[in-house]
């Protein structure tokens, strides 16, 4: 009859210097293993007069032993680690539920239990496998956050939605405060409230285009209106240089006013251009959470998040805003051309200073 095999992990593998797995493992000459680092610390705080010896067996070596890597040990220790701590038993790391058993380092877990509120990785939860006590615990995936999960008056699992209440309960609500109102398992009151979201989410994406095809059109207002300005500019001088020097107050004080205007209305279409991306990434992030909303397969959460993400996103429609393209009224433009004719004439007229709500200046001639 064979020999029985006998039972091999790598806590048999510890350094007796930092009683841990042995990490780089080098042996020196008299056959005990240890971390390489661990051995250099220890040698290197070592009063060295009396030579370099094993902190286990305490034989000594005049001369510090040369440190070579065990190969050998390494590889039996990385693939005890292998076996011993497979993808099941792997260790929790950052976005992973723990084990709520394991004592130290915790383990990740693959399953949780409703019943017992708790995480457990594959070894924790061998009892709920096997042993009848646990026969009618429900056993569900791992999930994160129980406490959501929990009735906040009678500590029960939530699983009922009340759909005259519109909230999650436990089976206890249900059978109380509860009895006489309509209601239905979770996942009954997804599916209905699914389509509802897919609805919001076209809303939304519509509403995106449109508020873009708004922002293009303003961003072409806004080239419109600097073209338009730099053009009405460039008329003006054409038109002044042809008149005398006491003409060139007057043209610089028109070219001023339109200047203004461009920037006053040029101002006002960035701040509703502001205004439009900011709505724009308000709807691009509710679009994102309803999209998260959509894909998740917790019920209760989806529940829960509901009524807050269905809302419609705050924020109106911009009003729209329309080019002026008269910098200047039609009589002005009759009248620069007759001032070409009429120098004496011209040395008559005033200028009249736009009002603050944004009127534009215009020449007039004071009454003789």
């Amino acid at each position: 009859m064979a020999a029985a095999k006998p039972s091999v992990s790598v806590d048999q593998y510890i350094c007796s210097l930092c009683l841990e797995v042995l990490k780089e493992p080098v042996t020196i000459p008299c056959g005990h293993s240890y971390c390489k680092d661990c051995i250099n610390d220890c040698w290197d705080q070592m009063d060295t007069q009396g030579g370099y010896s094993c902190p286990q067996c305490r034989k000594t070596f005049n001369v510090r032993p040369e440190l070579n890597r065990n190969t050998i040990l390494a590889e039996l220790i990385e693939n005890l680690e292998e076996v011993t701590a497979g993808p099941s038993q792997s260790y929790a790391g950052i976005g992973d539920v723990p084990c709520d058993v394991c004592p130290d380092r915790k383990r990740k877990a693959s399953k949780t239990c409703l019943t017992c509120m708790a995480s457990y990785c594959d070894t924790h939860l061998q009892p709920h496998l096997v042993l009848p006590a646990f026969k009618r615990h429900k056993i569900d995936k791992v999930t994160e956050k129980l406490e959501e999960k929990l009735c906040a008056k009678h500590q029960k699992v939530l699983e009922i939605f009340c759909k005259t209440d519109k909230s999650c309960i436990c089976l206890l609500c249900a059978a109380t405060e509860h009895k006489s109102h309509d209601t239905v398992t979770p996942d009954v009151e997804r599916a209905g409230r699914q389509s509802q979201v897919e609805n919001r989410q076209a809303k939304i994406k519509t509403r995106i285009e449109e508020k873009e095809s708004e922002l293009e059109e303003m961003k072409e207002m806004v080239e419109r209106i600097q073209s338009s300005a730099e053009k009405e500019v460039q008329n003006l001088k054409e038109t002044f240089n042809s008149v005398l020097e006491f003409l060139e107050r007057l043209r610089s004080k028109v070219t001023e006013v339109i200047t203004d205007y461009k920037r006053r209305e040029v101002r006002k279409a960035d701040e509703l251009m502001e205004r439009l991306k900011k709505e724009i990434e308000e709807l691009k992030t509710r679009e994102a959470e309803l999209d998260e909303l959509s894909q998740t397969e917790d019920h209760i959460h989806f529940l829960q998040k509901f009524p807050f993400l269905y809302a419609p996103p705050e924020g109106g429609h911009s009003s729209n805003s329309t080019l002026n393209r008269d910098f200047l009224p039609e009589t002005l433009r009759k009248d620069l051309s007759y001032l070409k004719r009429s120098l004496e004439e011209i040395r008559g007229w005033e200028f009249v200073k736009t009002t603050e709500t944004g009127g534009l200046c215009f020449l007039r001639c004071p009454s003789q």
